[in-house]
């Protein structure tokens, strides 16, 4: 019934829809045409305001009770700055209150409603300073609010600098702070308010809140005010700001500039929720219509606005699409959109793409800095999707061996993801070792999409808040290289021109998934044959994007080499994989006779599917021969004991706090590795500590022959076992130049000190200081 009424109530405009959008679509782009032909940019360099004074404006309309409130602590705050309210042809006796209890106040009286924007332009027209500061007046401002606006105005190139907003209800969701950002998504712009308490500083945002903020006047009239079309209220302030950052200019937040704000005090007394969120709906197309100059996102905005408005329909209302009458109110109003939009192509400087990374934090750094062509101690962002303390994993070992070398020869700032709280407690080591850390508990990535061309690896780790925390790092701590760990964690390399995108590949991932596609269950493969198909696309999508690509191993190198010998410039193998080999001691004798020690993380497939192996087809064929041999199991999320077979003695331990006891103590390892890439940790850590070992081909992939035993079928890798659980000698031998080899070639230490090395040649190498 809900259903059936929403489509008689939207049937006209409904049927009308294509026309809806198809008449805006043909007049912006015939627009866009005409301007390439005829028009003409007339862009000045900024000149640098005077900070020594300000001026605020403050729209009124029926807003006495709140200005009797707000007025005097401004007054206090101001000194002998200038006040100005501009009355908005009020009925409650506003103008005439403020003249008899607010002298100083200067009161500019309006006899008809212009609106939030068109009261605003008629006060910034009419202040003696450079500087604006506009208030709402339900804003309640503290005495010290307005040094800090005023010192971001020492950079010529800002546009505005917005004040931190807090709720006069402190119990009260602060939907708003002043830290804005937004995004383009879906063919539409989304916008949102960050509160991020480490932001202490002057920090880049999309827009200045048009009821909180100081505007350097002379440019607020270049890029004409608060545009009329977006009237009655909202948007106006987002507008402004997309304009600026197109215009190449900046806009800042200013946490030290706290301001109380009284939510919507004269809005919401005013119009019903649902009249507000029809100009909301209807301002976003207008925005779009106005700014949006790059023909592909025109294309999608338009397809994503006709749809939006019939699934509006269809399944009910949404925030993030229109619906059938903001199709309609914009529409009416397109005259007015083509001519805001012909003088905003004249006043961009910049292309849309551009103006969407700039206020972004990490591009804020990267396009406005001069950062130092040669750097001796770089400053390194290490993002890792997984807990590093303990290291569970053999990604886990990586990574945290690096970060305890690498804080010898960089600054070092971790971002890392935990799957629960309490684990930042482990990684209190970390904290202490590091420069900065962040730790953010695992975020919910986005939906596995049907039909998305995505893997869902990376899909799992997509997710704004983190791309934040990375972005907003680089900036405080003027990183030099992000240093990305694991494939799926590719998708946060930006496009920058001076900061070095660093991704170490544990595994190629498309061959991992290949390799399982051989040996997986039949009824599984088509699934796992489209996940190794958008795996290989994302993969030479996304590689192409970073300065340096770290291999596990010479062999993966080769391995993607076939793929895209573009690359292979880029491949630095060698330099990630090792281990501090002096934290193992060597022990070749001494060893519990008659035991197998196998040794993973089970959150690893291809661990799981090797446990199974192992298990099923050589463990009988090792027992049978001696019945007295025992299979010891370590590692982090076991199987049941139950899911094993009952032959022999199997030993399940799960996870361990240190391996190192375990390494020293059994006699044989077995690494039945089929599926997956990259070099294993556990065989290194297995090479250190003196244990022998037998593994297949593809789980000693990277190693020299000579120091393990391989087999790929059972009965071969059955008697490798025996052979190493027999002979004494053979196995001291094997484990001796394991061991030399490990030493050699693997050792942490010195793989790192190449590794913060080649992080110095990146940066000189994309800086022009090579």
């Amino acid at each position: 019934m809900a259903l059936a009424a929403r489509i008689l109530r939207n049937l006209p405009l409904l049927l009308l829809s294509p026309l809806l959008i198809g008449v805006p679509a043909a007049a912006l782009y015939l627009l866009d045409l005409f301007w390439k032909i005829f028009g003409r940019a007339r862009l000045t360099a900024p000149e640098k305001p005077d900070t020594r004074k300000a001026s605020v404006v403050i729209p009124n309309w029926n807003g006495r009770d709140l200005l009797a409130k707000y007025i005097p602590p401004l007054i206090e705050a101001m000194g002998d700055n200038e006040i100005i309210v501009v009355d908005n042809g009020s009925t409650d006796g506003s103008a005439r209150f403020l003249a008899e209890t607010f002298p100083s106040v200067r009161v500019l009286a309006l006899p008809d409603n212009l609106g939030f924007g068109g009261g605003s332009n008629h006060g910034f027209a009419h202040a003696s300073n450079d500087i604006v500061v506009l208030l709402n007046s339900d804003m309640r401002v503290a005495p010290d609010f307005l040094a800090p606006l005023l010192e971001g105005f020492a950079d010529p190139s800002v546009f505005a600098v917005s004040c931190q907003i807090f709720f006069s209800d402190p119990a009260k969701l602060r939907e708003e702070t002043g830290l804005t950002q937004a995004w383009w998504e879906n063919g539409g712009l989304r916008v949102r308010h960050r509160i991020d308490e480490r932001v202490k500083t002057a920090f880049p945002c999309f827009y200045g809140g048009g009821g909180s903020c100081a505007f350097d006047r002379r440019k607020f009239l270049e890029l004409g005010g608060f545009d009329e079309l977006l009237a009655p209220f909202y948007l106006e302030d987002t507008d402004l700001g997309y304009m600026a950052w197109k215009r190449g200019w900046k806009v800042l937040y200013e946490p030290r500039s706290h301001v109380w704000h009284e939510h919507r005090g004269t809005i919401g007394k005013k119009f019903s929720p649902a009249y507000i969120d029809s100009v909301l709906k209807k301002n976003f197309l207008l925005f779009c219509w106005k700014n949006i100059h790059s023909p592909a996102r025109l294309f999608e905005h338009f397809f994503f606005s006709l749809a939006g408005a019939w699934l509006s329909v269809v399944f009910g209302e949404s925030f993030e699409r229109p619906n059938p009458r903001a199709l309609w109110r914009a529409f009416v109003q397109l005259p007015g959109a083509l001519k805001s939009r012909w003088r905003a192509c004249g006043l961009a400087a910049i292309d849309d793409t551009e103006a969407f990374k700039r206020p972004m934090p990490g591009y804020f750094l990267d396009r406005f800095a001069k950062l130092p062509a040669r750097v001796k101690k770089p400053s390194v962002l290490l993002l890792s999707p997984y807990p590093v303390c303990p290291p569970v994993h053999g990604g886990g070992v990586f990574i945290y061996q690096t970060i305890c070398e690498l804080v010898k020869h960089a600054d070092v700032h971790l971002v890392i993801l935990l799957d629960e709280e309490w684990q930042e407690q482990a990684h209190e080591e970390l904290t202490v070792l590091c420069a900065s850390t962040s730790y953010l508990v695992r975020l919910e990535g986005r939906p596995r999409g049907f039909g998305s061309l995505t893997p869902f690896a990376v899909r799992e780790f997509a997710n704004d808040d983190l791309r934040w925390a990375i972005h907003r790092t680089v900036l405080l701590h003027q990183v030099d290289v992000v240093q990305l760990d694991y494939t799926n964690m590719a998708q946060y390399a930006e496009d920058y021109r001076q900061i070095v995108n660093v991704l170490f590949e544990h595994d190629v991932y498309f061959q991992s998934i290949g390799r399982s596609l051989a040996g997986g269950a039949w009824l599984k493969r088509p699934a796992a044959a489209y996940e190794y198909l958008r795996a290989l696309r994302y993969e030479l999508t996304v590689l192409p994007k970073m300065d340096r690509i770290q291999m596990c191993s010479a062999a993966n190198a080769a391995y993607l080499a076939e793929f895209a010998p573009s690359l292979v410039p880029k491949m630095q193998p060698g330099l990630r994989a090792g281990i501090d080999t002096a934290r193992y001691e060597f022990a070749a004798d001494g060893r519990e006779p008659d035991t197998l020690l196998f040794l993973g993380s089970f959150r690893h497939i291809p661990n799981r599917e090797a446990l199974e192996w192992f298990v099923s087809h050589v463990w009988p064929l090792i027992v049978a021969k001696r019945p007295s041999v025992r299979l010891v199991i370590i590692g982090s999320d076991p199987p049941p004991r139950h899911s094993l077979p009952e032959i022999g003695h199997i030993e399940m331990i799960g996870f361990v706090d240190d391996v190192r006891d375990a390494l020293r103590r059994y006699a044989v390892f077995v690494c039945p590795i089929l599926t997956g890439s990259g070099v294993r940790v556990k065989l290194l850590e297995a090479f250190a500590a003196g244990i022998p070992v037998v593994s297949t081909t593809v789980g000693a992939e990277g190693f020299a022959d000579g120091v393990y035993l391989r087999a790929d079928e059972p009965s071969a890798f059955a008697a490798h076992v025996s052979t190493l659980l027999d002979d004494a000698d053979l196995a001291r031998d094997l484990a001796s130049k394991a061991r030399a080899h490990v030493v050699e070639d693997w050792d942490m230490a010195a793989i790192t000190k190449k590794l913060a090395e080649s992080f110095v040649d990146a940066v000189a190498e994309k800086r022009g200081g090579k």
